[in-house]
């Protein structure tokens, strides 16, 4: 590979670059989009992503933070979108992002019955079935088991004692946007010309017009991958999306006992629907996840949570919370949108269920424009390489076959090699071989109470693209999920990027 820094010097050598034919021109640098920059340039293609705003601005970077195994979709019957969540999750644990993804048990306690408790074994047992079927998935996970009382009030000190309870395990991702800039890093160590800043405002034919730093470029590209989620509709308006909005919560992790699983409740109602109380190496716990749709254009602005959402996370987990939460509790939020494909026999009204819509993602070809939507962050890679199959046979060149699920991102190396990383655990979980490089660059504390560091916003501006405050408390790191601890971060962001 070549370099992989997205420095200013290579901002500038990309916009240079920018109105020279490419064979690939991605629009969107979320990680379906970074993922296809990725796939496209390690099979010897052209590229140029452009993204209107940052890397991960979108949808990516408001998900569970979870690599999961399909288990929901096992309730529905997908049995072969199982079997790619779990082969995709085994990819990411082995092979690409072992440094961002870590083993996470999930605790279902008898507090919420012992007949759902019972449910959740069963599934759990299913899980492990399909994930022992797939390739890399046989010993990458602990199996399901019943735990006893003690296990349940070490893992979950904040749920009502007594009882046991039932034991799985799936990925969890230590930041979904951390995920995107590897992506994208590795793209442009492919060659691939990375933009943020840079809006597609139009398509026509082969040309495409770009606009970037206040100037407008037609760029000739021999096809146009539409990856821009839930936004996909501008460019293509032959899909049919409804968007299906995710709400979080943000607490901290003190207020429930420190706990070290992931509190699993099933939603009043649902034998395949939970509320999932999840523990994060800062100090947070993220309280979610809700699935209602959204009605009317898609805003530009980050979606909120409703409060019938808040009320609907905070009504489920306190079921069997020994001290209920209050909204009082709840430090920060954040909702996203899922660009859900509709079938085309569904209907469109304001009733349906965007819970029941399938995961499965659409690839559509409109003119010369490609688009790839739906599908699942775990899955990222698969949608990817599906579609520059697809740009290879159309333009009749590129290799055949894609490397991805044998190419380790930046910073990416075995276990044996991770644990061997001189800095400290949290760094590497996020730098992966690239963590020492951090941590010389600074280990003052940006915020009060915060573990992130200067070295990690000196790190974003100088190999990760970052070019505003926004850029690095958002989306490098994730502070900003936090109000008051992005406030209390805005010196020290201002500071690394002069």
């Amino acid at each position: 590979m070549t370099g992989t820094r997205l420095d200013a010097d290579r901002r500038s050598r990309d916009l240079d670059r920018l109105g020279a034919r490419v064979d690939v021109l991605v629009v969107g640098g979320g990680v379906t989009g970074a993922g296809v920059a990725l796939d496209a340039a390690s099979r010897g293609l052209s590229v140029l992503l452009c993204e209107r705003a940052d890397l991960a601005a979108g949808t990516s970077r408001w998900s569970s933070k979870l690599v999961h195994g399909g288990l929901r979709y096992l309730a529905h019957g997908e049995v072969g979108l199982a079997r790619e969540s779990a082969r995709e999750r085994a990819v990411l644990m082995g092979v690409t992002a072992p440094h961002l993804v870590a083993p996470l048990p999930f605790c279902v306690p008898d507090a919420a019955g012992r007949d759902v408790a019972a449910v959740a074994g069963l599934g759990g047992v299913l899980g492990d079935a399909v994930r022992t079927s797939v390739r890399g998935g046989r010993g990458s996970l602990p199996r399901a088991r019943r735990v006893d009382a003690d296990q349940v009030a070490a893992w979950l000190p904040a749920v009502r004692p007594g009882g046991g309870g039932v034991a799985f395990w799936d990925g969890q991702l230590v930041d979904d946007a951390r995920l995107v800039v590897a992506l994208a890093r590795t793209a442009a160590g492919y060659g691939a010309a990375v933009l943020t800043g840079a809006t597609v405002v139009g398509v026509a034919g082969r040309t495409a017009t770009v606009e970037v730093d206040g100037r407008r470029v037609d760029v000739e590209a021999g096809v146009v991958v539409n990856a821009a989620g839930v936004w996909s509709a501008g460019l293509d308006d032959g899909i049919r999306l409804v968007p299906s909005r995710g709400s979080h919560l943000v607490v901290r992790s003190a207020r429930l006992g420190d706990p070290t699983a992931a509190l699993t409740v099933p939603l009043p109602g649902s034998r395949s629907r939970y509320v999932f109380a999840l523990p994060q190496d800062t100090g947070l716990v993220f309280v979610g996840i809700t699935d209602e749709p959204v009605e009317g254009p898609v805003p530009d602005d980050d979606p909120q949570p409703s409060p019938a959402e808040v009320d609907q996370l905070l009504g489920t987990v306190n079921r069997v919370l020994a001290d209920p939460l209050t909204p009082a509790d709840v430090v920060g939020a954040y909702a996203g949108l899922r660009p859900l494909v509709l079938p085309a026999s569904a209907g469109t009204g304001p009733g349906d269920a965007t819970a029941d819509l399938s995961r499965k993602h659409l690839l559509h070809r409109s003119g010369s424009v490609l688009t790839v939507v739906g599908g699942k962050l775990t899955t990222y890679r698969a949608m990817a390489e599906e579609t520059v199959d697809a740009v290879v046979a159309h333009l009749g060149r590129g290799a055949t076959r894609s490397v991805t699920a044998r190419l380790p991102l930046v910073g990416a190396a075995p276990r044996r090699v991770l644990d061997r990383v001189a800095a400290p655990a949290r760094l590497v979980a996020r730098y992966g071989t690239e963590a020492p490089a951090v941590l010389a660059l600074g280990t003052e504390p940006v915020a009060p109470g915060r573990p992130e560091t200067v070295g990690e916003l000196r790190f974003a501006v100088a190999a990760e693209g970052a070019r505003t405050v926004a850029d690095l408390l958002d989306r490098r790191t994730r502070i900003g999920l936090v109000p008051a601890d992005r406030t209390a971060a805005v010196p020290a962001a201002a500071s690394a990027l002069t």
